[in-house]
């Protein structure tokens, strides 16, 4: 297409310069040459500007200086658009200077013509400006597109963490409520042979355990169909006691501790109360799934700008010699503590005799009043 309008161009250009030097009364031989000298290459102004305007512009300054002018310089005309448009500023600069040059000399040799200088003046502003507004056109059309493509990269990275956070979310929804059912469901059998009362407690925790499952999975398919901007209903710290609870129901020696206790801090941000929940949770459902251990402290140490989360266990913990990379689970905790700023360890406790995970969440400064 660019192709056919730089030919119509042309021939537009060859026809409002060539056509006159030859109807009319006769002319001298160097007529006919300097018009399509001034007019022809324009066809070739894409590829070779500056030579092409130094050709056109020297062509019609000698028909001018020998008294024998095109109507209208259209070979100029378009040249100086072109320049407007599409060139650089300093090739933009040089192709105003040039052709500024060249119109004074064409009318101020061998005899000045103010009316005629006034009029060309005009007529070349004019192409300037017309070619000013399409490189502003062709500029906005190049950022429209580009905003254009960075919005549909930044739905492309929000889709992707949405569907990264859901992954984790149903993760350890469903490991952590189906690892505490499968420890009780085994242990209920003997429980209602030996120890009845304790066998209506376990399948009750099932129950609990199952139930609550459903009503988090709702929680997190129910977040898709809501705004973006709206806040998740998401367990935090308050739900930590139950979430306790319920692994001591499994049959663990678990102790939630909360440090400075009796409220005497603020509640942390939902982001970072989800994520020591869920990071927690994770935690729990290893030692219950995994470690063969007896008992588990729960430690939230509240500080001024940060919050300490650590599971600790008695049992044999996981190694990564004895199962190879860290699965899943880790990596989601860790995940999510950095996604708040913050950092997960985890490892053998220091007497090797547990396994630990510590979370360092960031808490924001406090308001100064």
């Amino acid at each position: 297409m660019k192709r056919y309008v730089n030919l119509a161009v042309t021939v537009a250009a060859v026809a409002a310069t060539v056509l006159p030097a030859l109807v009319g009364e006769p002319r001298a031989w160097w007529v006919l040459p300097l018009a399509v000298a001034s007019s022809v290459p324009v066809l070739w102004r894409d590829r070779a500007l500056l030579r092409v305007a130094l050709v056109v512009g020297v062509a019609t300054t000698v028909s001018a200086s020998l008294d024998a002018p095109p109507l209208l310089p259209v070979g100029p005309l378009v040249c100086l658009y072109t320049f407007a448009a599409r060139a650089s500023l300093p090739i933009r600069l040089l192709g105003v200077a040039l052709t500024a040059a060249g119109l004074l000399v064409s009318l101020l040799y061998p005899r000045p013509d103010v009316e005629v200088l006034r009029y060309l003046s005009v007529a070349y502003l004019f192409a300037y400006a017309l070619g000013t507004s399409t490189r502003a056109r062709r500029t906005q059309a190049a950022a429209l597109a580009e905003r254009d493509r960075r919005i549909a990269g930044e739905r492309t990275a929000a889709v992707l963490r949405e569907r990264t956070r859901i992954a984790r979310d149903l993760h350890d929804i469903l490991t952590h409520a189906v690892g505490v059912m499968i420890v009780q469901a085994e242990a209920g059998p003997l429980l209602v042979r030996h120890q009845p009362d304790r066998a209506d407690a376990t399948f009750a925790t099932i129950a609990a355990t199952g139930r609550d499952a459903v009503v988090q999975l709702r929680r997190a398919v129910g977040s898709l169909y809501e705004p973006a901007d709206q806040p998740l209903d998401q367990p935090g710290l308050d739900h930590l006691p139950v979430l306790v609870e319920r692994v001591r129901a499994a049959g663990l020696d678990a102790v939630l501790t909360v440090s400075p206790s009796g409220g005497a801090v603020a509640p942390p941000p939902p982001d970072v109360g989800v994520a020591a929940y869920r990071i927690v949770q994770e935690s729990l459902t290893n030692v219950v799934r995994h470690a063969g251990a007896r008992s588990v402290r729960v430690r939230l140490d509240h500080a001024a700008n940060s919050l300490t989360v650590s599971v600790t266990d008695d049992g044999r913990g996981h190694r990564a010699s004895d199962a190879g990379p860290p699965g899943y689970g880790i990596v989601g905790m860790r995940e999510r503590a950095h996604a708040c700023g913050g950092t997960l360890r985890t490892g053998p406790t220091s007497d090797g005799r547990g396994f630990t995970v510590t979370a360092t969440l960031p808490l924001p400064a406090p308001a100064v009043v």
